[in-house]
């Protein structure tokens, strides 16, 4: 099998977690845009507000990620984590365009168990802030994720 692009829009774009972490190393990234898909936070984490990032199919919106060149041992050991095999995710086929306007296929995972009005968390956000950081994302989407309103954390009482 050759590799897949894999597309990261959530704690995924964040080094320490996708390489650290997670001990996957890419062939390849690129930064990348999604359109026609939202980035929410409608998983939930807990008994409180706090959600984890998702893709919600809006024809008006676009979500800023990084595509990862993955050997197939390292999707399979992606799915693993991210619980594919449990039903949290499921790996949504979709086209990219990168930066010189090319397209790529690939994959992002899509959770079905959405719960509207979800927030992230202080912590589960300054990963994705970190990771758009570290791919030089564009400043706008940077911006977008910084104004996004925050969970109050039931483990803290904090947001």
């Amino acid at each position: 099998m050759s590799p897949l692009w894999y597309f990261a829009y959530g704690s995924n774009l964040c080094r320490a977690i996708f390489v650290e972490r997670r001990g996957l190393r890419p062939l390849d990234a690129r930064r990348a845009r999604l359109d026609g898909h939202r980035l929410t936070f409608d998983l939930p984490v807990g008994p409180g507000e706090r959600g984890v990032a998702n893709l919600a199919v809006d024809p008006t919106a676009a979500t800023w990620g990084v595509c990862y060149l993955l050997d197939p041992e390292a999707c399979d050991h992606l799915d693993r984590t991210e619980g594919v095999h449990r039903g949290y995710y499921r790996r949504l086929d979709v086209s990219v365009i990168t930066d010189g306007g090319a397209r790529l296929p690939a994959f992002a995972y899509q959770g079905a168990a959405s719960v509207p009005g979800r927030k992230p968390s202080a912590r589960y956000l300054g990963l994705l802030l970190a990771g758009a950081r570290e791919h030089r994302l564009p400043e706008e989407w940077i911006r977008h994720l910084e104004g996004l309103e925050l969970a109050v954390d039931e483990r803290s009482g904090e947001s």
